[in-house]
């Protein structure tokens, strides 16, 4: 993928997309995100999770669900924050917003990078466009790319939860980019 094609999928200067293009070929190639119709749907994704790859952190406010993140609270424990701080080291981070210390260790492990030692790698190109490849691997995100299932993938980034009913956040947003990522990788239809 050129930066250009990256540049026009996500509506992005030229200069951003130059240092997105490469570790995310990279990343799609190496789990299998390998056709127009995958590529489109994960850069949307992945384009709206990180406002268009400025945020490679959650933006902490905290806000009232952010300080659920922090331990004792039944959030915490979920995502496997065990110490003052987890909730706020171990905020969303990357492309897909990778969120707790238990999730940045398991990618970590996955990837190859110890995240959970060194949760700001996560903003790294490289290890973001892994990390975001990774999760969309292990939640069988390409099956629902390949059905056309927007929404459902969509449901299991924003919510966990592909058979939720509720709307995921930014859902406008999110039908821009693949609107937009479609077009730019010549999807018709």
């Amino acid at each position: 993928m050129s930066p250009e094609t990256l540049a026009a999928a996500l509506q992005i200067p030229l200069a951003r997309a130059s240092l997105w293009a490469d570790p995310l070929l990279a990343a799609m190639a190496l789990y299998a995100i390998d056709s127009p119709v995958r590529q489109a749907a994960f850069l949307a994704q992945c384009g709206h999770e990180s406002g268009r790859f400025i945020w490679l952190r959650e933006l902490w406010g905290p806000t009232a669900e952010q300080k659920l993140y922090e331990p004792p609270s039944s959030k915490a424990r979920e995502l496997g924050n065990t110490q003052p701080g987890d909730g706020f080291r171990y905020r969303g981070g990357g492309l897909i917003q990778n969120t707790g210390r238990y999730n940045f260790r398991v990618i970590g492990q996955k990837i190859g990078v110890d995240l959970e030692a060194d949760p700001d790698r996560i903003t790294q190109p490289t290890v973001a466009a892994l990390a975001a490849a990774q999760f969309w691997v292990d939640h069988n995100l390409n099956a629902y790319a390949d059905a056309g299932s927007f929404l459902t993938l969509s449901r299991v980034i924003n919510l966990g939860n592909a058979s939720s009913s509720a709307m995921p956040n930014g859902m406008d947003d999110r039908v821009l980019l693949w609107t937009s990522c479609r077009s730019a990788l010549g999807i018709t239809g």
